[in-house]
């Protein structure tokens, strides 16, 4: 167990250091017009994705169950998610979306770098965690934050770009960005993703609650703060379909709603502690 352990160390330093140097070279082919440097990041995020995978597949090993029980794991996985949904986007777009691995590779080592911060130890799951709920629910929760996380991205391009335009300065790397059009649309069609995901992240901690604790809702922190997020997402997805809301004023509230994921998960358990706040 200690050889595994040992290797689980060496993969998640390894995923790290690749996932810096992907950022680095992304922002190296944001800001210089060489397709190499946009080959090279590619390889770097995917080689991480791969190291990561492979840490996260031997903490599954030295724990004997699934890496989503504290604060470390979950940040873990948070990470692995974001990088996850932006190299679905890369591959399915190519070249036309590489140019956004500048604006999400960011997010997954802030989270990653967040998660090193964080005790590694391996404890006893607590009763309340003893539940194949805790896929289903911690698993939705990954996915609906990694769209979201990939979604912010792309609102900060498309606002990059927007401002950009209305100043008339279209530089090099303004011009490799997709049109507002094609923004606008990607950032709706990522946050309906994520909104079924965390709406199934409700759903199914709802249930799990009501088997742990006797009761399906009880506004803990985490409860109220998953439902506010909920909320946001929802304004901003039921202005999309009766208004065609777009434009500058839904890219920042898909920003907003980013910073409302991320005081969900990290401010609630560091400012409000509750029944959720496992560490």
């Amino acid at each position: 167990m200690e050889l595994v352990i040992f290797w689980e160390e060496m993969f998640f330093n390894a995923t790290f250091i690749l996932y810096v140097a992907a950022t680095i070279a992304y922002f190296f082919y944001v800001v210089n017009n060489r397709t190499n440097a946009g080959k090279v990041a590619k390889y770097l995020a995917v080689t991480g994705i791969t190291a990561h995978t492979i840490a996260l597949v031997l903490r599954t090993i030295e724990a004997g169950r699934a890496p989503l029980s504290n604060q470390f794991e979950f940040a873990n996985v948070f990470a692995w998610g974001i990088v996850l949904c932006y190299l679905f986007i890369e591959f399915r777009y190519k070249s036309k979306f590489q140019v956004f691995g500048a604006f999400v590779m960011p997010f997954a080592l802030l989270i990653i770098g967040y998660a090193s911060t964080l005790p590694k130890d391996i404890r006893p799951l607590m009763p309340a965690l003893q539940s194949w709920w805790l896929k289903l629910h911690v698993g939705t929760a990954i996915f609906s934050y990694g769209a979201f996380a990939v979604a912010c991205g792309l609102a900060l391009m498309y606002l990059y770009r927007s401002y950009s335009e209305e100043k008339g300065k279209l530089g090099i790397v303004v011009q490799k960005f997709p049109d507002l059009t094609i923004l606008d649309d990607f950032i709706y069609k990522t946050i309906a993703f994520g909104f079924l995901f965390l709406t199934l992240c409700i759903l199914t901690g709802a249930i799990w609650a009501e088997q742990a604790w006797g009761r399906y809702w009880g506004w803990d922190p985490k409860e109220t703060w998953s439902l506010v997020t909920w909320l946001v997402y929802a304004i901003y997805l039921h202005a999309r379909f009766t208004r065609g809301w777009g434009g500058r004023k839904a890219a920042w509230f898909a920003v907003f709603g980013f910073a409302c994921v991320l005081f969900t998960y990290i401010g609630v358990n560091v400012f409000l502690p509750g029944l959720h706040s496992y560490r």
